[in-house]
């Protein structure tokens, strides 16, 4: 149950609140419970069912991809306000769970049992449309990670991450192995095109640590 503290930061982030019908509500509040996730936790691994679908109020997971050779592929995180597309798939489908969905900063959630989440998905407009504007949002974001795979090449995707990274923190504190696995990618392939822009003075390589030097040229890598 969703007590009258909590409430208030479920109305804040989910529009929904806003429009819903009041029965709606009254069974969310009675139904949803809040549950704290420590970072580096899984939610779910590969074959799990789903039996609740997470809203999160606040911290970052993501969802990810391992292949037969062990090399990982990030799908998407989703964070303050969002949800698993793949965990709402699984609910609707009753099918397990086709991924890992593991926590990266400590996270409080809303979880809604399976059951209420078909069920007003078939009965309520508010919430229908609420869950499709999410699903609509993150198979955009899936199908650039397939466009990307296909069709850019490494060094490419790897100029592109660490710009996008860059502009939250810079030199980023991360390693050859966690870019590969973000990129789905070896950590060879990743040491070896690194080694390649810090020949070229785009970037400087440190212990854990990539420091973005020549934000420009790097950008001119991200696009060929």
């Amino acid at each position: 149950m969703i007590s009258q503290e909590q409430h208030a930061r479920v109305k804040h982030l989910l529009p929904f609140f806003g429009e819903g019908e009041a029965e709606m509500k009254r069974e969310f509040m009675a139904s949803a419970y809040l549950a704290r996730i420590p970072a580096n936790h899984d939610i779910f691994v590969e074959g799990d069912r789903a039996d609740a679908i997470a809203i999160l109020l606040s911290g970052l997971v993501r969802v990810y991809k391992i292949g037969e050779t062990g090399r990982e592929i990030t799908l998407y995180r989703f964070g303050t306000g969002e949800s698993c597309v793949l965990t709402a798939n699984a609910i609707l489908s009753r099918q397990s769970f086709p991924a890992l969905a593991t926590v990266e900063e400590d996270a409080e959630a809303i979880m809604i049992p399976a059951d209420k989440f078909r069920e007003w998905i078939g009965r309520s407009d508010s919430w229908r449309n609420f869950v499709f504007g999410l699903l609509a949002q993150r198979l955009a974001s899936m199908l650039e990670v397939v466009d990307e795979v296909t069709f850019r090449r490494m060094d490419s995707r790897l100029a592109g991450l660490l710009l996008e990274r860059s502009a939250l923190q810079n030199p980023l504190r991360i390693t050859h192995q966690e870019v590969a696995a973000e990129l789905g990618s070896s950590r060879e392939v990743i040491s070896r095109i690194l080694a390649d822009f810090a020949s070229a003075h785009l970037v400087r390589l440190g212990r854990g640590t990539i420091e973005i030097e020549d934000a420009d040229s790097l950008a001119k890598r991200a696009t060929m």
